[in-house]
């Protein structure tokens, strides 16, 4: 899929929104899905993913993942896996088991607290 969005000149861009609480990924400009977080300490807790139906089907939920993962690790965070998508992708790439930890309580409820 990749090659087929570098052959069309369309590739993917992944930029951190931290004023927004997510990662954003987007196609020719336009903005194709997110990926949201809450930081509670060291630990980046993902919670939500989305790709807007219109760009489905082309790797870009598999794209922002991987880069919002790969940039928390840069910046020194461990990982929390709310979102059943992070959950998943985690489960099948072990690039991340170093720095993933479990879903615990306290994670749920820095969640419900950064949603209000």
């Amino acid at each position: 899929m990749a090659d087929e969005q570098s052959a069309a000149g369309v590739d993917p861009v992944v930029a951190d929104v931290p004023e927004r609480h997510r990662y954003e990924i987007s196609l020719d400009g336009e903005r194709a899905g997110l990926t949201a977080y809450v930081d509670d300490g060291d630990q980046r807790i993902f919670y939500h993913t989305e790709v807007d139906d219109r760009f489905a089907g082309r790797g870009l939920a598999s794209t922002l993942v991987t880069e919002a993962l790969t940039d928390t690790r840069a910046r020194g965070k461990r990982i929390v896996p709310v979102c059943p998508y992070v959950a998943k992708y985690l489960k099948r790439h072990h690039d991340f088991d170093d720095i993933t930890d479990k879903v615990t309580p306290a994670a749920l409820d820095a969640v419900r607290k950064a949603q209000g």
